[in-house]
């Protein structure tokens, strides 16, 4: 275990005055005569001086458009404050700014094939795509869904989307027809592409029965476009053919090869894509967002916090069902290339996305905390198999990352690396915390804020707290807030998600706690957190204590109501390793570790054993889901879920009854 006295990263002196968010600090002392010498107080203008920092963003950022005259319309509700509202802009021209025969996408199978498109090849297939859906009837405000795997066919149709004014949106072959119809459903595209097949953990999925009740679901589709992914052209050919509407892509895009690239000049917020949450309280909500708005947001998380150029090589382990996706995408505009991988991160084993880091020779590494556990839990030590020397940055997101996970990277993966753990969301696809080079990396802690966003954390009154557990919110408005929600008149529900709790402030639905370092600590949702005795706890804290227990392989932890409703209990259930048991004296060890490591209060007073815990599609565990089942109550919208199966060993256990 690392020392906890002294941080496991410091910048190096290139960092700290020659990265992008060096460089951006003096541009912004240059123009403005101010002293800004450290991050705090870069971060501190960002959000004082908010029309100044967002004009310097774009200017630094080099966005290819008409600025217009005003930067900020600032309204008295929150979200109605509008940015660049006189602003011109095509999200596509600017990914697609690059030119040249140096790679733009690598795309990687499980399977082992390796597609590369260089710069050039990505603007002529965008640019035949693009002419495709216009002639196919598709314009500015038509949506086209994507059922996708994490592949080159997903970005060339999204940015083609984009470069006509179509809005996109996605999600991955994994899911169910049900819970694609609860998507896009409530979208009425007019397009839909998917793949023939695809493939996980080395098995072959076939998509031709899903597609079909998908298409005769979605009465808005005038066109399907299959591409061949995992089988064959032939197997594309056949299911193109069988689909009301069918085309094969070779075919829809053949008759515009060579089609000069176009690109329609949009207003700021013009709708870029639609997200959706996780839909496991219900129907998923449509997330609207803005195209300037989320340009700007990424140019901030890429090129200043990320630091990413043309040097870099990015990677995010992603499915096009999560928005790290898109967050991934938008590094087309640095110039870095971008390695896709789509398929199971650990077929054949631990060593696969290691393995490919190497080979592809990735400078910025990214996975989940749980992506991070599991690894840690394998016993594979990836430094001891593979040369990861080009490897700068491990970003780490979709749940908290502990202590125990910090270290291990530190330890297993590389020593000198910066770890960048993030957190932010689907509703703003983005980050509210994150990385920075230009401060050090404290064990457990994500290092800061993201520019621009005024990120603070509130006791239950509303008032700001320091060193305690509070809400995360954000008190200023900021370029990537959503356009709204799909459908949803007067904004109600949109209010309803982020400004019910505080008047005015965004309240993001986490529970944070700012360190003495400045750094956050993520302890899980709000909507998640514990109860016992009327004092709230997070989960994270319980999990982290497990991460260092070899036994445990998962857990989740929720609170049980007491007969009478007027307190609860914490009930943690454990999944073990393999020959492992829980008996009184492991149950005795786990009870004592989170005593010691988290609090009294933390401490469950049930431990059950279970083969499963429910997950997200993109990882996260759903507390809330188990909390119903362990109740009696329906779980809606299952199919949000990656394994809904497993909420069935939550259901009537009998060591739930009270005395």
């Amino acid at each position: 275990m690392t020392s906890r006295e002294q941080p496991l990263w410091t910048p190096p002196e290139t960092l700290r005055t020659g990265s992008h968010m060096a460089r951006f600090m003096r541009l912004l002392n240059e123009r403005h005569g101010t002293v800004l010498r450290d991050f705090p107080a870069l971060h501190a203008f960002s959000v004082e001086r908010v029309e100044d920092f967002w004009r310097a963003v774009w200017d630094y950022g080099g966005i290819i458009g008409n600025a217009g005259g005003r930067v900020m319309e600032p309204a008295e509700v929150f979200y109605r404050t509008r940015f660049y509202p006189d602003a011109t802009l095509n999200f596509a021209e600017n990914l697609l700014r690059h030119r040249g025969e140096k790679p733009a996408l690598i795309a990687v199978r499980e399977w082992g094939a390796r597609h590369v498109l260089s710069r050039d090849a990505l603007r002529d297939q965008v640019a035949a795509f693009a002419t495709a859906l216009k002639a196919a009837g598709v314009g500015r405000g038509d949506r086209v869904a994507g059922i996708v795997p994490n592949a080159e066919q997903a970005i060339i149709a999204f940015l083609a989307c984009a470069a006509i004014g179509a809005i996109w949106s996605s999600a991955s072959p994994d899911f169910g027809a049900p819970a694609l119809l609860d998507r896009f459903g409530q979208l009425a595209p007019k397009l839909l592409i998917a793949p023939e097949s695809y493939r996980y953990n080395g098995k072959l999925f076939p998509l031709a029965e899903k597609l079909k009740e998908v298409r005769a679901a979605l009465p808005s589709v005038e066109r399907v476009v299959v591409f061949p992914f995992a089988g064959s052209t032939r197997d594309a050919e056949a299911l193109a053919d069988a689909l009301d509407s069918g085309v094969t892509w070779q075919a829809f895009i053949a008759p515009h090869a060579g089609a000069e690239l176009s690109f329609a000049p949009l207003p700021f917020d013009h709708p870029i894509f639609i997200l959706f949450s996780s839909g496991t309280t219900g129907k998923p909500k449509c997330i609207v967002h803005r195209a300037g708005g989320i340009l700007l947001k990424h140019v901030t998380e890429h090129v200043l916090h990320g630091n990413h150029d043309s040097d870099a090589v990015l990677f995010y382990f992603t499915t096009c069902g999560w928005m790290m996706w898109n967050w991934l995408v938008s590094g087309l505009m640095t110039g870095a290339p971008l390695v896709l991988y789509d398929g199971s991160p650990f077929h054949p084993g631990p060593e696969r996305l290691f393995a490919l880091a190497e080979a592809e020779g990735i400078t910025h590494f990214g996975i989940s905390a749980k992506y991070i556990d599991a690894v840690h839990k394998s016993g594979y030590d990836p430094a001891a198999h593979h040369d990861l020397s080009a490897m700068r940055v491990v970003y780490s997101t979709g749940s908290p990352l502990s202590p125990a996970g910090f270290d291990f990277v530190c330890e297993h993966v590389k020593p000198d690396v910066q770890i960048a753990s993030i957190s932010g969301g689907t509703d703003i696809c983005g980050c509210f915390v994150g990385g920075n080079p230009l401060q050090p990396v404290w064990c457990g802690e994500i290092q800061g804020p993201i520019l621009g966003m005024a990120v603070d954390v509130f006791d239950e009154d509303g008032n700001p707290v320091r060193g305690e557990k509070g809400e995360l919110v954000c008190t200023k408005p900021f370029p990537s807030m959503p356009v709204g929600f799909w459908n949803d008149p007067g904004d109600k529900r949109y209010h309803d998600a982020y400004f019910a709790r505080f008047p005015n402030i965004w309240t993001h639905g986490d529970y944070a706690e700012i360190t003495e370092h400045g750094g956050f600590i993520i302890h899980g949702r709000s909507d998640a957190t514990l109860n016992p005795g009327g004092v709230r706890i997070g989960t994270a804290e319980i999990y982290a204590q497990l991460e260092e227990m070899d036994e445990v392989l998962d857990a989740v932890a929720v609170g049980q109501r007491t007969p009478d409703g007027a307190d609860e209990r914490v009930v943690l259930f454990v999944v073990l390793k393999t020959g492992a048991e829980l008996t009184d004296e492991l149950k005795d060890r786990i009870r004592r570790r989170i005593r010691a490591g988290a609090s009294p209060r933390h401490v469950p007073a049930v431990i059950a054993t279970v083969p499963d815990v429910p997950r997200t599609r993109s990882g996260k565990v759903s507390e809330i889901a188990v909390r119903k089942a362990i109740h009696g109550e329906e779980v809606k919208n299952t199919g949000a879920l990656a394994n809904p199966e497993a909420l069935e060993h939550f259901r009537d256990r009998p060591e739930l009854a009270f005395d």
